[in-house]
């Protein structure tokens, strides 16, 4: 990865680490009747996640195998993110079919975020040339 992009993507996880405080936020304060001053996750966040994506997707070959969570360490740190990302959703819908108010954004941020981090981790390996391919049966 050149070091402008490594700027780039270094640069949008910095910003994606103050925005996961702001879904903390969002996630542990009840809906209240003035909301106006409720820190909330927003659909633009969601949307710049989205953009994000498909800017670092057009730069990646075209996947034709599972990619298994390995390559260079940003890479795998990444997936590992997107591991627990994941499992942050899957909670966050259980609370939601609980009865608990989850707001649309947060949810929506949180699975744009792992597939954001699945990008990404594409994205650190080199955009795509150290990634490491499941081969099927390889080990029978």
């Amino acid at each position: 990865m050149h070091t402008a992009e490594a700027a780039e993507l270094d640069a949008m996880l910095a910003r994606i680490q103050n925005e996961l405080f702001d879904l903390g936020a969002d996630l542990s304060t009840p809906p209240r009747e003035d909301e106006a001053n409720t820190l909330r996750m927003t659909d633009r966040q969601v949307e710049r996640l989205e953009s994000e994506i498909d800017g670092m997707n057009g730069l990646l070959p075209e996947l034709k195998s599972f990619v298994l969570p390995a390559g260079t360490p940003a890479a795998a740190a990444l997936h590992l993110a997107r591991t627990v990302c994941r499992r942050a959703e899957r909670q966050a819908v259980a609370l939601l079919e609980a009865g608990e108010p989850i707001s649309g954004p947060a949810l929506r941020y949180l699975n744009r975020l792992s597939d954001f981090l699945f990008v990404a981790a594409r994205f650190a390996n080199d955009r795509g040339a150290a990634e490491v391919f499941w081969q099927s049966g390889a080990t029978r």
